[in-house]
């Protein structure tokens, strides 16, 4: 009974913790949503490297996980980006975004919650020049050229007893007030965002919850570091479906376990950025050789990156432990009980339909 007691207090610890932070993620990320027009992605990200690195600036912050991500990076391709701008905008999005840094600030302090963002958009762009040294990365503008002519062609057709097709016309409707946008926005965090977060993020919290509750600290620590440890990370991670936010309160109870940081970080961003619905998109879309080079871009980034920062922190004697458990302190428990409640309520469509029609 004592235990179960203290499992439960762990749990809503935890949950306070992150739910205020998760929270304004969404917000920040649902207006995201609603103000970045789609057009701007498939313009910035044609040929060239600075399309590559346009596409990871562009995917770091946007609120999709690495199954939302999915549809959007096959409509770019198809659009007109080119294979290695698609790539670095596959490892880029579902690795990193605001919901995401915000809970890795609560949960794992403020050097994860700076580090966590640079290494996504770094490795996003290595991962997508090593896609460009394919040769399947021509012929991409074509798709583009075609549907930018379309009120072109249209046009020229037009004789006087015929219409405007709505290919023309659709630009002459009203845009929604900034108002209506703003709250579509509002909307798309509270529902649809939270939807395809809520599973995963609550298998996180609850296997962190364990761990707390279970797992000494030094249990894994004799074999939780090192390059063993990061390889068998990675042969977890790439199957697996998780998205960034999820991913958080899984590595925060493995470095409560004893696992290091940087071994941590390599299942931040191998998890999110592979599961077997993008490799098998990968493959269909852009060929085995782009597929390749970018499962070992990723892998080769996150152990990389991974070593770096357990050097970093063994050198500058920094204790991730200590800033896991004094980064939250600003925000009073009652308040975070608060945000969790409020989480809970938008993640039940019975509750949510009682004040948002979703």
């Amino acid at each position: 009974m004592e235990q179960f007691s203290l499992l439960i207090d762990n749990f809503l610890e935890l949950s306070a913790e992150a739910s205020p932070w998760l929270l304004l993620g969404l917000l920040i990320a649902g207006l995201m949503k609603a103000w970045v027009p789609s057009k701007i992605l498939s313009r910035h990200l044609g040929q060239g490297k600075s399309a590559i690195v346009k596409a990871a600036l562009i995917g770091a912050p946007l609120p999709l996980c690495s199954c939302g991500v999915i549809p959007v990076a096959t409509e770019l391709r198809r659009s007109g980006a080119s294979a290695p701008a698609t790539a670095s905008f596959l490892v880029a999005t579902p690795e990193t975004g605001v919901d995401s840094v915000s809970v890795s600030y609560a949960l794992l302090g403020p050097i994860f919650a700076i580090y966590r963002p640079i290494t996504a958009i770094l490795s996003a762009i290595i991962t997508g020049l090593l896609v460009s040294t394919t040769d399947d990365v021509a012929g991409s503008n074509s798709s583009k050229k075609a549907s930018s002519s379309c009120c072109a062609k249209k046009t020229a057709e037009v004789t006087p007893e015929k219409k405007v097709s709505s290919c023309c016309a659709s630009k002459q409707e009203k845009s929604p007030s900034i108002i209506a946008k703003t709250l579509a926005g509002v909307k798309y965090g509270a529902t649809k965002l939270i939807d395809d977060l809520i599973i995963w993020l609550l298998i996180g919290l609850i296997f962190a919850t364990l761990v707390r509750t279970f797992i000494p600290e030094s249990f894994l620590l004799s074999y939780g570091t090192g390059l063993p440890a990061m390889l068998m990370m990675i042969a977890i991670s790439i199957p697996m479906y998780i998205c960034a936010t999820a991913s958080t309160p899984i590595a925060a109870g493995l470095i409560m376990a004893g696992i290091s940081p940087g071994t941590a970080l390599v299942f931040m961003m191998a998890g999110p950025a592979t599961n077997i619905s993008t490799l098998g998109v990968i493959r269909g879309e852009m060929g085995t050789k782009v597929l390749v080079r970018y499962l070992s871009g990723i892998a080769l980034c996150a152990i990389g990156f991974g070593l770096l920062l357990d050097w970093a922190l063994s050198f500058y004697a920094i204790d991730i432990s200590q800033q896991m458990s004094h980064s939250h302190s600003m925000l009073p428990q009652w308040f975070g009980l608060s945000c969790t409640a409020l989480i809970a309520l938008l993640a039940i469509k019975p509750l949510r339909k009682q004040i948002i029609s979703a």
